[in-house]
């Protein structure tokens, strides 16, 4: 089976919209309780890693670390990728501990239709009919100050290590999660620390367990998978299966995938804000049932369990969330492949310099360069 699918060309998305900064926080009373620090500790810690790691397993995160019990819940309903990493004389080599012993950190997320067969050839790292719908790459550096959302355009044509060239998400029908990870890590020159896959039939139980999530849509269109369900641009409260379809969308836009990342992104910072709340961080149920409602659909590798994602939150506790910042790996537009197919082009230049500020940690520079501050 060609693990390219034979879609319509989608056009060059115009130039970078600027997007809405997070909101100054309200001035604190003067007054304050025992219990302030650590309910802040609590919240800081909760909204960042819910918006690094891609809403739910961040949801998760928030109630292992505040209801330990729920830690169970997570790993022994998350499914398991044994040999998620290729090959250690084809990886980059494991960067140096800073003064502090502590390394980056980057978590590969992938999202998915099927969890169920993407699963399956997770666990073999054999070829299979699976590709990769939606990919972003976390990046955390090792001073943990700031945290780097990068998404991956499905479409993007690049290098596939012994495939040739060929569309990003070729690499997991060609090779299974290893070939996948060792893609992500010969295109941006950063070994992958955790892989992550979220299928999309999560998130209409995690958005009914918070009672629905209200988004801020950027463009008005219709589902193209059923007339019935409509987005108008401006917020909307948004149920399970709204989410759902959301979060799919590609077809009802003239410049396809561009648009639909635009959406999920929006869709995440909607959820995050949601989750985050003081009527949400205060209900162990709501959190349970976000827990127990989406670790099913998760798909980690072996090292990403409950203990490990908790360390992790405790070392972002004093990020903000203006220091969480999520663009698209700028790219040269759209074209056509030799054999036909419509591609996205890789900018070889903007992902030469992102690797690069990766390395050396300058990414910050790297986003004011580039612009990309607010999206793009």
């Amino acid at each position: 089976m060609n693990p390219d699918e034979s879609e319509p060309a989608v056009e060059a998305p115009d130039a970078s919209a600027s997007r809405a900064g997070t909101p100054a926080p309200a001035p604190r009373s003067r007054r304050r309780s025992a219990d302030t620090p650590r309910r802040k500790k609590k919240r800081t810690a909760t909204f960042v890693l819910l918006g690094a790691l891609l809403v739910v397993v961040l949801a998760a995160v928030a109630a292992i670390v505040y209801l330990g019990s729920l830690s169970q819940s997570f790993d022994g309903n998350t499914k398991k990728i044994p040999n998620a990493f290729p090959q250690e004389s084809s990886r980059p080599a494991e960067p140096r501990p800073g003064p502090d012993g502590k390394t980056a950190v980057n978590i590969l997320l992938v999202g998915s239709d099927s969890r169920g067969a993407t699963g399956a050839a997770a666990e073999s790292g054999t070829p299979s009919d699976q590709r990769s719908d939606t990919m972003m790459l976390v990046h955390i550096p090792a001073d943990r100050q700031h945290v780097y959302v990068v998404s991956i355009m499905r479409d993007l044509w690049v290098p596939i290590p012994d495939h040739g060239s060929a569309k990003i998400n070729a690499a997991l029908a060609f090779g299974g999660v290893p070939l996948m990870v060792q893609t992500v890590e010969s295109l941006l020159g950063q070994r992958l620390d955790h892989v992550v896959f979220v299928d999309f039939e999560g998130f209409k139980g995690l958005t009914d367990a918070v009672g629905g999530v209200t988004v801020n849509v950027p463009k008005a269109f219709t589902a193209s998978q059923t007339s019935d369900i409509h987005f108008d641009a401006g917020p909307q409260t948004m149920n399970g299966e709204q989410a759902l379809a959301f979060v799919r969308e590609r077809y009802a836009f003239a410049d396809g995938d561009y648009q639909r990342v635009r959406d999920q992104q929006a869709f995440m910072k909607a959820l995050v804000s949601k989750l985050a709340t003081p009527q949400t961080l205060a209900n162990p149920i709501t959190l349970a049932n976000a827990v127990n409602g989406f670790s099913p659909y998760l798909t980690v590798d072996s090292g990403f369990t409950a203990s490990a994602v908790a360390s992790l939150g405790v070392e972002l506790v004093n990020v903000r969330p203006k220091d969480i910042t999520t663009f698209t790996l700028p790219t040269n537009g759209t074209g056509w492949s030799t054999d036909g197919q419509s591609i996205v082009l890789l900018n070889q230049a903007a992902t030469t310099g992102l690797a690069t500020a990766m390395a050396q940690g300058t990414v910050p520079q790297y986003v004011a360069a580039n612009n990309l501050a607010n999206g793009n």
